[in-house]
């Protein structure tokens, strides 16, 4: 059993991981039982992607007697309730949330409701449980068009600039409330642009891949000079794990490469891989995006012992291999 040290109360037995069947939770719950952790999965298998790709995500972890899934939705208090009854939990992974930025700004009621009061009914559930390890999934959305390069833990957090951003900052707030008030460790973690394998099917990577290779015109908004900090999915769970092993107090932590990829040069790696042409179809900047993302991660190198392995073009040719061959991952 791994722990943190010889400590009773920091062996992790059980482990619930709200959306444990999206891109990020079912990696989680794939490492979790490799650790020979208990591990629940709770997912809505909602409609904002096709559910039958979660339901996938998740189905080989189905024969491990570690592992259970159900299916609900973290709005609904007394479910929470009753899988915390059922189960005794010694940690929680709150990964589930209403994700993406223009959608959020269509339909901010829908995102207030998931990603605020979805947060704070899982945090209750740890105050009325007594569970006292929680990690929370962020984004480096909460930054907002921070123009100090690279964006650090202490940048002002305080003007994000899409409903999305504002949420997952309101969601870091309530973790520090419940720290506070209830002496819950917390950990939250700001992810910068994951992908990878099972990545979400709208989001860049996947959507430009899948588009390029059908022959069909890509999206690009601007003109592909924004920056992203684009995050492999293994580096992404080696940080979420070890924020698990050593979580205490309240922290904030980036988790990205700490490295820029300009969207036409990141559309320039996916055609190599790909070994097609992409037609890009040119359209305004969106309302809500940021020109550049580019985390500062000397504090999680410090104190979790993170350290990316993966670049952009190395993850793009392994995101590829799984595209063409999405039954075995790199």
């Amino acid at each position: 059993m791994v722990t943190t040290n010889p400590s009773e109360d920091r062996v992790m037995r059980s482990v619930l991981v709200t959306g444990g069947a999206g891109f990020i939770g079912s990696h989680l719950c794939e490492r979790l039982l490799q650790e020979g952790i208990r591990t629940v999965c709770l997912d809505n298998f909602d409609d904002f992607y096709e559910p039958a790709i979660k339901r996938k995500n998740v189905a080989p972890l189905l024969t491990s007697s570690l592992f259970e899934t159900s299916e609900g939705d973290i709005r609904d208090l007394s479910l929470l309730r009753d899988l915390c009854d059922g189960h005794q939990f010694d940690r929680i992974v709150h990964l589930a949330a209403r994700a993406g930025v223009r959608p959020s700004i269509q339909n901010p009621l829908l995102y207030e409701d998931v990603n605020i009061r979805g947060t704070l009914n899982t945090l209750e559930v740890c105050r009325e449980f007594g569970i006292r390890n929680f990690v929370f999934a962020s984004s480096s959305s909460v930054y907002g068009e921070n123009t100090k390069i690279p964006f650090s833990e202490d940048d002002p957090a305080d003007f994000p600039v899409s409903p999305y951003g504002a949420t997952k900052r309101a969601g870091e707030l309530l973790c520090y409330t419940y720290h506070h008030l209830y002496g819950i460790d917390v950990t939250c973690l700001r992810f910068f642009t994951a992908f990878g394998p099972r990545q979400r099917p709208e989001m860049a990577i996947h959507k430009f891949t899948r588009l390029i290779d059908q022959g069909k015109a890509i999206p690009m908004y601007g003109d592909g000079g924004s920056m992203r900090d684009y995050t492999y999915i293994d580096d992404i769970i080696d940080g979420l794990f070890r924020a698990l092993l050593n979580n205490k107090g309240y922290e904030i932590y980036n988790l990205g490469e700490s490295k820029t990829t300009r969207l036409i040069h990141l559309i320039e790696m996916i055609q190599r891989s790909l070994g097609k042409k992409a037609v890009i179809q040119e359209l305004p900047d969106q309302p809500g995006d940021v020109p550049v993302t580019c985390a500062n991660i000397n504090k999680a190198r410090e104190k979790l012992g993170y350290n990316p392995r993966f670049d952009i073009e190395d993850g793009i040719r392994r995101f590829v291999r799984w595209y063409r061959n999405p039954e075995r991952d790199p």
